[in-house]
C-alpha cells in the first residue's frame, strides 16, 4: 500500500490545514510542510494518523479546556492544476472539408 510522505505533499504543493476539534474553539491553522520535514524527515508519513500525535491546540491548552482530537484538511494545488490544463494545446479531432 502506498504511503504518502511529507516530501510527496510538498512536491504536490498541497496546502495542509489543522483544525481543533473542540466545539468552543475550532481554531484552524495552515501547517508549514517544510518545517515538518526539517523536524520529522522527508520520509515521514503525511496522513492523519502519522501526524495527529504531534499536535495539540495551544488556545485550548491555555484556556484549560480538555484535549480534543485535531483534524487535517489537505487542499490540492488547484492553481497549478489549472495552469497545467491551460498550457495544453488542443487539436481538433475532425478533418477540414
Amino acid at each position: 500500500m502506498f504511503q504518502k510522505t511529507l516530501a510527496d505533499t510538498l512536491a504536490a504543493r498541497e496546502t495542509v490545514r489543522i483544525t481543533c476539534g473542540h466545539p468552543a474553539c475550532c481554531k484552524s491553522t495552515q501547517l508549514d510542510i517544510q518545517a515538518l520535514i526539517d523536524r520529522l524527515g522527508p520520509d515521514h508519513g503525511s496522513m492523519h494518523w502519522d501526524l495527529v500525535g504531534f499536535f495539540v491546540c495551544s488556545d485550548c491548552k491555555a484556556d484549560g479546556r480538555d484535549r480534543r482530537p485535531v483534524f487535517f484538511t489537505f487542499v490540492p494545488d488547484y492553481r497549478g492544476q489549472d495552469e497545467a490544463r491551460t498550457r495544453r494545446v488542443s487539436k481538433p479531432t475532425f478533418g477540414r472539408r
